[in-house]
């Protein structure tokens, strides 16, 4: 496989930008040669579906700008979707253990959640922010567009938000107690 396959295959795998100097060590080589393979890639997903986006010291995938319209349409029908019953159950989740990761989501559910993340990002109900402890991971929270909509003004006025937190960290405490 080729230098320019590698960074595609890196760059759809971790659906994120990506600095230069990472792609570097990942691949074991120069920036320099990094920098030539990105031009190759973005010359030859010319007309495509996707594109390179680029600054000077990362990268990343993107929709390619001609396929605007047509992305556009698929986020607002599913927008105008309802959230469903998974929705919901995610969103009760953020909102009382939040901030909370998507590992800890999936291991709540008991199923993978990143489709339903995506399109509550999507919405604005849910924010994602780094983790304070691992910076390779993200936590998410409800946003201030979901309490406004739900008509609170804090994450406190929940319905019995105080006892579930309570039973939450009652549970995280024992879960670690546990592993040790």
């Amino acid at each position: 496989m080729n230098i320019e396959s590698q960074i595609e295959a890196i760059l759809f795998y971790k659906n994120e930008p990506l600095e230069i100097k990472k792609l570097s060590q990942l691949l074991n080589t120069n920036e320099a040669e990094i920098k030539e393979a990105l031009q190759n890639l973005s010359k030859s997903l010319e007309g495509r579906g996707i594109c390179l986006i680029q600054t000077p010291d990362e990268v990343s995938l993107a929709t390619a700008p001609l396929a605007k319209d047509l992305i556009d349409q698929i986020t607002k029908d599913e927008m105008s979707k309802e959230i469903g019953k998974a929705g919901l159950e995610t969103l009760s989740i953020i909102l009382y253990n939040g901030p909370v990761t998507r590992r800890e989501i999936d291991y709540i559910r008991g199923v993978n959640s990143t489709f339903i993340l995506r399109n509550l990002c999507i919405r604005g109900l849910v924010e994602r922010e780094l983790d304070q402890k691992d910076q390779r991971i993200f936590r998410y929270k409800g946003s201030l567009s979901l309490l406004a909509h739900l008509g609170i003004k804090t994450i406190e006025e929940l319905p019995e938000f105080e006892l579930l937190k309570n039973k939450v960290e009652g549970s995280k405490a024992v879960a670690e107690e546990n592993v040790e």
